[in-house]
């Protein structure tokens, strides 16, 4: 059984980085589309990119495009999110899912297994 483990969240200025991991474990990750979700407690998850496990094609969200950067690195069996300029309507909690048909997107549905999230706060 896949487990998916996020971490690298926290506090941040406005303007500021942070680079959020997800390692997983259970399984290899060569096999999955990992994507990368935030969340407002109380209302749905936004997808924010994902990562397919062919080519490595990337995909983003209109509101994080030319800011955040999704890698892989399949020897250490982890998926990063690189987020820059990061803006106060970036604090949600993030959440890291992988899809065992390789092929992902920005629904949840499209997940099969999903990590316990970590929080990312911008604020001044």
């Amino acid at each position: 059984q896949l487990q998916l483990v996020e971490s690298g969240g926290g506090l941040v200025q406005p303007g500021g980085s942070l680079r959020l991991s997800c390692a997983a474990s259970g399984s290899t990750l060569d096999y999955y589309a990992i994507g990368w979700f935030r969340q407002v407690p109380g209302k749905e998850r936004e997808g924010v990119s994902y990562i397919m496990n062919s080519d490595g094609s990337t995909y983003y969200a209109d509101s994080v495009k030319g800011r955040f950067t999704i890698s892989r690195d399949n020897s250490k069996n982890t998926v990063y999110l690189q987020m820059n300029s990061l803006k106060p309507e970036d604090t949600r909690i993030y959440y890291c899912a992988a899809d065992s048909s390789g092929l992902g997107g920005l629904r949840e549905l499209e997940y099969d297994f999903w990590g316990q999230g970590t929080q990312v706060t911008v604020s001044s």
